[in-house]
């Protein structure tokens, strides 16, 4: 009986060090998985499955265990699901969010427990400014640097006075802000709308075109998008009243606002045409495995899995050195699929916007191209009021 426990306990030791190692390294992923949404969130997820291919399905050495859940679009579910992956799952790491006001609604216990997390898509001013936390990154933006672009581009072409329409909640805000902090002409009008479920824009096209202004601005992701874009030419406003917009039109939209997308600019940090290795190993992967093109949110989400391992390749594994794979994160030092950018002492990127169009290929499919480069070096306006300073 002696001789058959030792032979237990020896291999029991011999054992260890190679569970230990099998251990997984767990990651939490919010974002919207159901309803007409669930295209972004599924791109989002797909980008993260494809980094992981890359990897090797290993970050550090060690296997990756992801545990997605869904927002369903709602602050109240967001913050449960993130709860849920702190205090049951355990999670080390925290990735996505697409909306604003569900990335508020989290963010507290993700603070409170030092949860580190990246932040994929959503960028609302708080989180830039007072609510800054040295448990989060972004490998996305600030919601205003986009519309800030926007707002540049029409200096230079010209515009002197614009209108201004965006949904009512976290970022739409931001977008139209961002859009007034850096547009020197007149804004003439500006209209909120109900979201995420007012699809009817009549009563606000109505409006603009009364207003007569020489340039339309708005802000609608997702199908939301789709709906603007149908109905500014239904209303015989395409060709009369140019329209710029930010997160509008991307791939997953395109295919369905085919031509009517042709001629409205917009701004974006990354295009799946810029000319970095790293973006077009992303590019050709993701339409390989996926047979489709991936949109901004895929990319930030591929970086968003690269900044992580990069984390935890400096500490080779030891996830209890926060400290250490926060300082390695502030470095940025990784291949992003947008090209080298730096972070802000709020853990927002410091990066170009590029001006985006809307072009026919020799198919006769449609695609967007990097037109020009805005605006180099964009750092968000919010970053005085975050208290971090490294």
């Amino acid at each position: 009986m002696k001789r058959a426990l030792l032979i237990v306990g020896a291999a029991f030791l011999l054992a260890g060090p190679a569970a230990a190692q099998a251990k997984p390294i767990k990651i939490g992923f919010v974002s919207t998985f159901s309803g007409p949404a669930a295209v972004m969130g599924n791109d989002m997820r797909n980008a993260f499955e494809l980094a992981l291919d890359h990897m090797g399905r290993k970050i550090g050495g060690q296997p990756v265990e992801v545990i997605y859940e869904d927002d369903t679009q709602k602050p109240d579910i967001g913050k449960q699901k993130t709860e849920k992956l702190i205090e049951a799952d355990k999670v080390d790491f925290i990735v996505g969010y697409i909306w604003s006001n569900v990335l508020l609604a989290s963010l507290k216990p993700i603070t409170d427990s030092k949860t580190m997390t990246v932040v994929s898509n959503a960028g609302p001013s708080q989180l830039a400014g007072e609510l800054c936390s040295p448990y989060v990154f972004s490998t996305s933006w600030q919601n205003d640097q986009t519309p800030q672009a926007v707002g540049e581009y029409m200096n230079q072409k010209g515009v002197q006075s614009v209108y201004l329409i965006g949904p009512n909640y976290a970022a739409g805000k931001d977008m139209l802000a961002g859009v007034a902090s850096t547009f020197k002409g007149k804004i003439i009008g500006q209209d909120l709308t109900k979201w995420p479920d007012q699809l009817d824009f009549s009563a606000e096209l109505s409006k603009a075109r009364a207003a007569r202004p020489d340039a339309i601005f708005v802000f609608y992701p997702g199908p939301s998008g789709v709906q603007f874009l149908t109905q500014y030419a239904q209303a015989g406003m395409k060709g009369q009243i140019p329209l710029y917009t930010a997160f509008t039109i991307d791939e997953l939209s395109l295919p369905l606002q085919k031509d009517l997308a042709l001629g409205v600019p917009g701004a974006q940090q990354w295009v799946n045409d810029l000319p970095f290795d790293e973006n077009k190993k992303f590019v050709s992967g993701f339409r390989q495995k996926y047979k489709t093109s991936p949109t901004f949110y895929a990319a930030q989400t591929y970086d968003a899995a690269n900044l992580i391992a990069s984390a935890v390749n400096a500490v080779k594994g030891d996830l209890s050195k926060k400290d250490a794979m926060r300082d390695e994160m502030r470095k940025a030092n990784y291949a992003s699929v947008r090209g080298p950018y730096k972070y802000g002492n709020n853990h927002i990127p410091i990066q170009n916007f590029y001006l985006q169009d809307v072009v026919k290929k020799e198919d006769g499919t449609l695609g967007l191209k990097t037109v020009a480069t805005i605006v180099k070096d964009s750092r968000d306006r919010f970053h005085s009021k975050c208290p971090m300073q490294w």
